[in-house]
């Protein structure tokens, strides 16, 4: 006889309960298993991450996954949600607004490139587990805060994520793609003429500089110097309302 055991508060989102003999552990666990799917994802990437390589990595049959997480996207979804793990491990530091926002959005970038492709197994899942959550609600609650009506700080730390998203899925391409070939800066720079593109090849410096925190860090601050403006009929940032 064996009885079912149901998820900790920490267990990985997608996870499902798992029964065991009365008395022995189990030979999988959920944590264990994003553990694991996170090493092996530095390993061999994220095309190369499958419910099959990672069983063998296990030392299990492939079957035996799905007990936790029945699709591939399950699994991807738990990882997304510890890649976040430490993006409130410690207070924000300044007591202005758009630093503190500045500021998650640094660290969330931080954690996506602590793995290979961490921003691709990021995109696309919907985590609702306590480091998913805490995260969004830490960013919105600093722009309501700030004065952003609830729908627009809604808006705004959706495209802040978004931003931090899309540059770190372009930022980790580039950084992996040694052997792509298209992604190599001097096939840009060989293509472009000043001749026939003079205003692309001015910018040229920029567009083939691998210097990808400045380039975090300017988009970053277009977008919230872009917060700060009030919009039509609508009060600036900090002045309630």
């Amino acid at each position: 006889m064996s009885a079912a055991s149901t998820p900790s508060p920490h267990s990985p989102p997608g996870a499902r309960p798992t029964t065991t003999g009365r008395g022995r552990p189990p030979k999988l666990d959920q944590a264990r298993t994003v553990e694991v799917a996170l090493a092996l994802l530095d390993e061999v990437g994220l095309d190369a991450l499958t419910m099959r390589r990672l069983a063998e990595a296990m030392d299990v049959r492939a079957g035996a996954l799905y007990r936790y997480f029945a699709t591939k996207h399950e699994l991807l979804t738990a990882m997304a949600e510890v890649l976040l793990a430490d993006c409130l491990d410690r207070p924000l530091r300044s007591p202005e607004w758009s630093e503190r926002v500045a500021e998650l959005a640094r660290r969330m970038r931080t954690a996506l490139l602590g793995h290979r492709d961490g921003a691709r197994v990021y995109a696309g899942t919907h985590a609702t587990g306590a480091h998913t959550l805490g995260f969004a609600d830490a960013l919105i609650g600093v722009l309501r805060e700030a004065g952003f009506a609830a729908d627009d700080a809604g808006r705004a730390a959706l495209t802040v994520v978004h931003f931090t998203l899309g540059h770190t899925l372009e930022e980790q391409a580039a950084r992996q793609g040694a052997d792509a070939g298209p992604a190599d800066p001097a096939r840009l720079r060989a293509a472009v003429t000043p001749g026939q593109y003079p205003h692309l090849a001015t910018a040229l410096p920029v567009l083939t500089s691998t210097d990808f925190t400045a380039h975090f860090e300017f988009g970053l601050g277009l977008l919230l110097q872009g917060l700060r403006a009030p919009g039509p009929g609508t009060a600036p940032p900090g002045t309630g309302g």
